[in-house]
């Protein structure tokens, strides 16, 4: 059958065609400018065809294409540093070609066909032995921070024909040659494609054992993450998700980063694309971008576009993940790509359920969000793909469906706070709204590398957090006249973590990451205080004089004083709390400063007339 077809009606991005032999989820060209769309459903002989740029001009008679296989992304050395729109159309290369207005129907490839790459073929590969699916073909030096492993793409095993030796080679030189069982030549080369909405394949799934380090506090001490695990950033507009999803693409311990952003604003992820490739990776001095793919996709390209960008960006972490490697995908929107799931179902005349969107969203969403995984690859190595999606509820009800759907799925749940937003207390995590499934396991990992009472401690500190909001209650009621000494030395405390450990600021140099170490003594120092002042209060210090010390001013300035590599000056500071309170307890313990307590306790008494003589 012709994989030719005739235009039949357009409904926005959404067109039918006459197209018998078009099959579901395959490409198609359509009309005299060649636009991109997939087929997403059949009717008899109609193709139904979501399409990936704006159909203004487009008309029924024209002709449509089938391109014979499905919505795919190239895969190859070339990747990292990119930047890339929702189709893996390299912008840059678009920008050079049309000027700032990107032409509709335009195709460029996303690695460059010109560049040579020095390939390095596997010193234990032979001719004649049999190879499979994942093999490790040889190895490419893509920038100074990254070695690309070449690999035999998922699905190709048989004998190994032919392998070219060390040398310079184009994406499209052929570098090997695969004989399978049924005596069919495979040509491989540096590049390789794969459809994005098709997993890409593993031997199994792993545990996740190790948390990634973000350099948040917040997130890497009370809630954190595993590589290879889920977690979500949800918050109402103005509560800091975009800054924090930066901060984790900056500083989190994983060997590649990507970046989607998903409908997001223009100005938003025209900072993103401004500062990106000017940040220093603050682990190998190299540029950031050398180990970071970005995919733009903002809220004014068209909206199924939008839809697709997701699943480009994941496929390109799966095949990073496939070389070994621990990735992050950070997706910012999934609302925004919920919403073009909406906009799609409804050109469609499907059933709409939770305020419009799809009986489908939920489903969608976990079929998206278990494709991050720590896995065992094809060659036996292991990698994972950490994802990590923001969420813009309206008005900042986390009860509407995506957010909803996404608190089922996850296991890491960042909540921002409009409040603390507003209060200039950033990062805006609610500790309160917040949960880690994963604090059991991350706790064997700090025991073993930083300190064995971390898990102790930080439930300790979420204890004092989580009574100091009750204590605020009252407060907000009676005043805080009405607290005993103890409780408003709580308040104080609870304070004190809030703005000596939480509040960490992106642009502060020394603070702007935290490593396990400074802040674990950071919140063992905090606590101290506590313990400290506490003690102070059981032996008859007053509470205002306790509130009152230096001491709490110069803690919560520790942070931003010593930065992650000046620990032993932090430790040093650390040991002038003895003495201050070594001092206020041989004044306060002392019979004279007990007689005096409490000749001013009856002197109160009396003058509120309830002394007795």
């Amino acid at each position: 059958m012709s994989n030719e077809g005739t235009i039949l009606d357009i409904q926005g991005p959404i067109v039918t065609a006459r197209m018998p032999a078009a099959r579901t989820g395959e490409q198609v060209k359509l009309g005299a400018l060649g636009l991109m769309g997939e087929v997403i459903a059949r009717d008899e002989d109609r193709a139904v065809v979501q399409v990936y740029e704006n159909t203004e001009g487009l008309r029924p008679g024209e002709p449509a294409v089938a391109m014979g296989l499905p919505l795919s992304v190239e895969l190859g050395p070339g990747l990292l540093g990119g930047i890339f729109d929702g189709l893996q159309r390299p912008l840059e290369a678009m920008l050079a070609q049309t000027g700032e207005r990107i032409e509709r129907g335009l195709m460029i490839p996303a690695l460059a066909r010109d560049k040579r790459w020095a390939f390095a073929p596997a010193e234990n590969l032979h001719i004649g032995e049999q190879i499979k699916g994942g093999a490790i073909l040889g190895s490419v030096p893509e920038n100074p921070s990254m070695t690309h492993r070449i690999l035999t793409p998922p699905g190709i095993s048989g004998e190994l024909i032919d392998l070219v030796q060390a040398g310079d080679y184009t994406v499209d030189d052929v570098i090997a040659r695969v004989s399978d069982a049924q005596g069919q030549i495979h040509k491989l080369r540096l590049a390789s494609y794969w459809p994005v909405r098709k997993p890409r394949p593993f031997q199994g799934r792993d545990h996740a054992i190790q948390p990634l380090i973000t350099g948040q506090r917040i997130m890497d001490t009370f809630f954190p993450l595993l590589k290879g695990g889920k977690g979500a950033i949800p918050g109402p507009f103005g509560a800091g998700k975009t800054v924090l999803q930066q901060q984790i693409a900056r500083w989190s311990d994983a060997h590649i980063v990507i970046y989607v952003g998903c409908g997001e604003r223009g100005n938003e992820l025209t900072d993103v694309l401004d500062s990106f490739p000017k940040l220093t990776d603050p682990r190998s001095g190299r540029p950031l971008m050398e180990r970071t793919l970005l995919v733009a996709n903002t809220s004014n390209m068209p909206v199924v576009a939008r839809e697709v960008s997701v699943y480009v960006g994941m496929t390109i972490a799966e095949y990073f993940r496939d070389q070994g490697l621990d990735v992050v995908m950070v997706a910012d929107s999934t609302s925004r790509w919920a919403e073009a799931l909406r906009e799609v179902a409804g050109r469609l005349g499907q059933m709409p359920v939770e305020e419009g969107y799809p009986a489908y969203l939920g489903s969608t969403l976990a079929a998206f969000y278990e494709r991050a995984g720590r896995v065992e690859t094809l060659n036996g190595d292991h990698g994972s793909v950490t994802l990590i999606g923001a969420v813009s509820p309206p008005g900042g009800d986390f009860s509407e469906p995506v957010t909803s759907h996404t608190k089922d799925i996850i296991q890491t749940f960042w909540a921002l706070s409009k409040d603390l937003a507003d209060a200039r207390h950033y990062p805006a995590v609610d500790w309160l709204e917040s949960f880690s499934l994963f604090v059991d396991t991350a706790a064997r990992w700090w025991h073993e590398n930083v300190d064995e009472d971390w898990l102790l401690l930080r439930n300790r500190a979420l204890r004092l957090l989580t009574e100091a909001e009750e204590l605020n209650r009252i407060v907000n009621l009676v005043g805080v006249e009405a607290l005993s000494g103890q409780q408003r030395w709580t308040l104080e405390s609870a304070k004190l973590i809030r703005e000596g450990l939480l509040q960490q600021s992106a642009l502060e140099p020394k603070d702007s990451f935290c490593s396990p170490q400074k802040q674990f003594m950071l919140l063992k120092l905090m606590l101290d205080l506590h313990a400290r002042g506490a003690d102070m209060l059981t032996l008859g210090m007053p509470v205002r004089e306790l509130l009152r010390l230096p001491l709490l001013a110069e803690a919560r300035r520790w942070k931003i004083t010593f930065s992650s590599d000046e620990m032993k000056a932090l430790e040093q500071e650390a040991v002038k709390i003895v003495p201050v309170f070594d001092a206020l307890r041989a004044e306060y313990a002392s019979p004279s400063a007990s007689k005096d307590q409490a000749e001013d306790e009856f002197g109160m008494q009396a003058s509120m007339g309830t002394g007795t003589p």
